[in-house]
């Protein structure tokens, strides 16, 4: 092989890179607007859930921590941590 290819080859990443960073801060931007929207209906639909639980005949405190249990499939920073 050359020495043309290899270096091409080394360089690939490097310029992908490159090539990503100026695209970071509008992702960033539209990543941080859709997870505060995730959130915001999570927590419209938690006091929803809740609502109907206590509606159907269950107690504040069960209504509760089933809703607390409904909701952990909504946090996303649990959900992220959690697969590292």
């Amino acid at each position: 092989m050359s020495r043309k290819k290899e270096s091409k080859r080394e360089d690939r990443p490097i310029r992908y890179i490159g090539m990503m960073l100026p695209a970071m801060p509008s992702l960033l931007f539209r990543l941080t607007g859709t997870f505060l929207r995730l959130k915001r209906d999570a927590k419209k639909a938690g006091k929803i859930f809740r609502k109907e639980l206590i509606r159907h005949g269950f107690d504040k405190k069960t209504a509760t921590e089933l809703t607390e249990t409904y909701l952990e499939g909504s946090n996303l920073t649990k959900l992220m941590l959690n697969s590292f």
